[in-house]
């Protein structure tokens, strides 16, 4: 797809293909959290339900809107992969309206039964809204802008339920006149993300021809072995999911946090929750930035180390706090012992905005676009069953006599083991965290047209590449893997060599030492061709050897001209890489190749 090319990520809310979806999800995320915070407050302080005790409604309220995602997800993905988006899109739309007129007269008529009714409804209709949230964003971006509108539609879901929740908090508590405002509020927004639903342009089917499965069950399990179909995908799904864990665990516990903890009162939690919702944000947004506007996945355990630092130190910040009497938003701020505190929790969700949004653009780039809605309704499933899994165990442990800080000391060390077993299970994570580092903070490296290289399909990309660096640098240019031909010493070395083999690289052995592993080694590199996937060559002969059997093979390869520019010692010092125009299958003969590399010369 092709789009022209804009400064920043805010550009995009002045392009109609992205600002009415933007603004209608956060319509949409606002709604929700209006109506779930301000169902919660009345049945908690006002009303006064036998059946339904103050201190199980946030419990049931959460459950009754989480369910829906456990039982419909699955036909939500089949329905976005079979429909026009835009269609459906309205449809939710239409849905929520008619539930805010149903929720009205349970606000005004003060019949929890029907609110409850209506959470769950609530609930359908943002699972049906979940897979076309992220399977719209594809079809209407470009790889170098999926980044940077994932940052942009994350960061906006969270100020969208941050102001959700403080408008349902402020309205349900106006006295006489409190459930009536709040019945009329859920319905504006309604017609307001209604409205804005009419701008979305089309966004057409990705497998209109797709049969329907109405098991909920039986599609489930099989959305989780299409996801399980690309490996890199399926992980970093449970990434994800691990993710809407870890993040449950803090939100659940803000209140009780601020009141044992922190000896702060209602609104103290309410700053956490604020502080939280601008850390994802910011987090979000930052993503572009460091990632150069391409898929960065290299930011991922750059996340989830600051996930965990952050969370360690919070328990240490929080574990040493004096008793004091309960204290307001101005007090608690006034004590330098708090600002430990804010801002353990400012980086922590900061750094979780960095793991998750190039999770979410990985996945929507890797998944094959006809189910790709599907596998984003398995991730909603498996998200579900995280967070159910997140309030068990926390509620476990608290019952065990844990403390809070406890919790989060043992949820931040918990990221450490999983965040290092997935990274170790798709090396990729681990290889391009490595070539970030190295192209940000050691080398100040600068790649000149990039834009030749090829977004999709098989290429061979041909450079020299003598040092272990030189293909780390390369990897950071490329949004997509390579796999690199080298020379089977390198693959012997301690660190190095087990970083290279995790990354499935090829032992390169010249024809005239050893014929057999060199057809090996050829069978190796002409398969990751055949998949599609980029292949690095380090000599212009090489290139011509891969390049004749591949032909031979009926492969018709564009082969990509690359060059490093470095000063003689180039630690902290200035490297460049010049992409140049790719020559097609039929050009990619000695001379023409030849004089490519030669015009990269500086």
């Amino acid at each position: 797809m092709s789009h022209p090319e804009h400064p920043n990520q805010f550009a995009l809310l002045r392009q109609r293909r992205f600002a009415p979806f933007f603004w209608t999800q956060f319509a949409g995320a606002a709604n929700d959290n209006l109506f779930k915070f301000a169902f919660t407050v009345l049945v908690t302080y006002q009303l006064q339900v036998a059946w339904l005790p103050p201190s199980l409604a946030g419990l049931v309220i959460g459950a009754l809107f989480i369910l829906p995602f456990l039982l419909f997800s699955a036909t939500a993905g089949q329905l976005t992969d079979k429909l026009e988006k835009t269609r459906i899109i309205r449809f939710v739309k239409n849905l929520e309206i008619a539930i805010m007129l149903l929720a009205g007269w349970g606000f005004m008529a003060d019949s929890v039964a029907v609110l409850l009714g209506c959470t769950f409804l609530m609930g359908v209709h943002s699972t049906l809204f979940g897979p076309v949230k992220f399977a719209y964003l594809p079809q209407a971006l470009s790889e170098r802008e999926l980044t940077g509108g994932n940052g942009m539609i994350e960061m906006g879901t969270f100020v969208a339920i941050l102001l959700g929740n403080v408008a349902g908090g402020l309205l349900v508590a106006l006295p006489h006149i409190g459930p009536t405002t709040v019945a009329v509020a859920c319905l504006l927004l309604a017609l307001l993300g209604r409205a804005l639903a009419q701008f979305i342009p089309a966004a057409p089917a990705t497998d209109p021809q797709l049969h329907i499965n109405w098991n909920p069950i039986s599609e489930t399990w099989r959305n989780l072995k299409l996801a399980h179909g690309n490996i890199v995908v399926f992980r970093s799904l449970l990434g994800i999911s691990w993710m809407w864990f870890f993040g449950a665990v803090f939100l659940a516990q803000f209140p009780s946090f601020a009141r044992d903890v922190l000896h702060g009162d209602a609104h103290v939690a309410s700053l956490l929750l604020v502080v939280f919702s601008v850390g994802i944000g910011t987090g979000s947004l930052l993503c572009e930035v460091l990632s150069r506007r391409h898929v960065e996945i290299g930011l991922v355990p750059l996340g989830a180390i600051g996930m965990s630092v952050f969370s360690v130190d919070l328990y240490w910040a929080a574990h040493s706090l004096p008793p004091a009497a309960q204290m307001g938003v101005a007090a608690f701020i006034a004590q330098p012992a708090h600002w430990r505190v804010v801002l353990d929790l400012l980086l922590l969700s900061l750094f979780a905005g960095l793991y998750s949004v190039p999770m979410y653009a990985l996945i929507q780039l890797r998944s094959q676009a006809t189910h790709r809605a599907r596998i984003i309704a398995a991730n909603n499933i498996l998200n579900a069953l995280f967070m159910i899994a997140s309030s068990v165990l926390a509620g476990a442990l608290l019952g065990a006599g844990w403390t809070v800080p406890e919790v989060f000391l043992a949820t931040g060390l918990a990221n450490a083991v999983v965040a290092g077993y997935i990274f170790l299970l798709v090396p990729e994570y681990l290889l391009r965290f490595m070539a970030w580092v190295l192209s940000r903070l050691v080398y100040h490296f600068k790649v000149v047209g990039d834009e030749h290289l090829p977004s999709t399909g098989a290429a061979l990309l041909v450079c020299h590449h003598a040092r272990f660096a030189d293909r780390l640098l390369l990897l950071a240019a490329s949004p997509r893997p390579i796999c690199f031909l080298v020379e089977p010493a390198l693959l012997q070395r301690p660190l190095r060599g087990w970083l290279l083999r995790l990354s499935k690289a090829i032992a390169w052995v010249p024809e005239q030492s050893n014929p057999l592993a060199h057809q090996q080694a050829l069978a190796a590199a002409l398969q990751v061709l055949r998949d599609g996937d980029l292949l690095a060559v380090a000599s212009e002969q090489e290139a011509l050897h891969v390049l004749e059997h591949a032909r031979a093979a009926g492969l018709a390869l564009p082969c990509v001209p690359l060059a490093l520019h470095q000063p003689p010692h180039p630690a902290w010092g200035r490297v460049q890489l010049q992409v140049g125009p790719a020559l097609a299958a039929a050009d990619g003969h000695a001379q023409g190749l030849r004089q490519a590399l030669a015009a990269l010369q500086p």
